[in-house]
């Protein structure tokens, strides 16, 4: 009884590319059809629906409400059908692509120059990498495993713990000089804060056991980790970011650890995947490969030694 619900995969795939141009003519010209081809496609699918799709408005088509609705709906869909055709067909071959989803100044400092290994091990596995700072669902987008930074809450999903992090405070040596003798003396200088973790400071404050309501007089957010310490290395302020970030050019460009005081950071990193992908050789493939680097790299977080003094 529910395959004589579902539409033709043809008439849906013609719709949502005609919904995603609202036009006929650009989806026939996508999808190597007439246009006549893509209006009996989609006026078959109106009927199948006893709903109306799209109307016209001065000789160009526009979606209805219901049509955008199920235009999004049914782009999720295929994007699921085409992730889940895509990794059956790597299923034991050893060979295929990853779809990963990354944080980017994670991706920068420690993922990408890692992977060499993994493709010495790997060659016929490519990982393809986008940037997503925040959650999304497995089932809207094309990713097929993520890095992700915080407390494990992905739905439908396994979060395998990679490691944490030591948030340590950063700056140019020509900048602060030796005036700084205790954790108050930071306040004499622009402080740089992560717009997506505010309350670090707020945290390093209290581990220093400054006074509560502890604020400096000038402060700049940045978005990114990367941004913050190259803000840092061009002696715009004082930052608190994970040590590890931090580029060995940045220390050989002057910057020193401006405080010795450093705190571990609330969340740790995990690879993130839906439940339903470890059937997947790609997956598989860089799950193992990451664990172990991670578990490697975990046993030598260890205090760096460019302080100020």
């Amino acid at each position: 009884m529910l395959r004589n619900r579902i539409p033709p995969m043809a008439a849906l795939i013609a719709f949502e590319a005609a919904a995603r141009h609202e036009s006929f003519t650009l989806a026939a010209r996508e999808l190597f059809l007439t246009e006549s081809a893509i209006s009996r496609q989609i006026n078959g699918l109106e009927s199948n629906l006893n709903i109306r799709l799209f109307v016209r408005v001065k000789q160009r088509v526009v979606l209805t409400k219901a049509g955008r609705l199920y235009g999004e709906q049914i782009r999720a869909s295929l994007r699921a059908i085409e992730r889940d055709t895509r990794s059956i067909s790597a299923h034991g071959s050893g060979e295929g692509s990853l779809e990963l989803a990354v944080l980017p100044t994670f991706s920068l400092e420690w993922l990408i120059p890692r992977l060499p290994s993994f493709y010495a091990k790997h060659p016929h596995i490519r990982v393809n990498m986008g940037v997503r700072s925040n959650p999304f669902s497995f089932n809207e987008e094309h990713f097929e495993a993520a890095i992700h930074h915080g407390k494990p809450i992905w739905p439908w999903a396994t979060s395998e713990l990679l490691f944490g992090e030591e948030m340590v405070v950063i700056a140019r040596k020509d900048l602060i000089g030796d005036s700084i003798k205790e954790a108050a003396d930071l306040l004499k200088f622009p402080l740089l804060f992560s717009t997506t973790r505010q309350e670090s400071w707020r945290k390093w404050f209290d581990a220093a056991k400054l006074p509560p309501g502890t604020a400096p007089e000038r402060s700049v957010g940045f978005e990114q980790h990367s941004m913050m310490i190259r803000a840092a290395e061009s002696g715009l302020g004082i930052a608190l970011v994970p040590e590890f970030f931090v580029p060995k050019t940045a220390w050989d460009n002057g910057v020193v650890r401006a405080h010795p005081l450093s705190i571990p950071a609330e969340d740790s990193y995990y690879l993130v995947y839906p439940n339903n992908m470890r059937h997947s050789a790609p997956l598989e493939a860089f799950r193992l490969w990451i664990l172990e680097e991670a578990k490697t790299f975990a046993q030598t977080l260890l205090p760096h030694s460019h302080t100020a003094a």
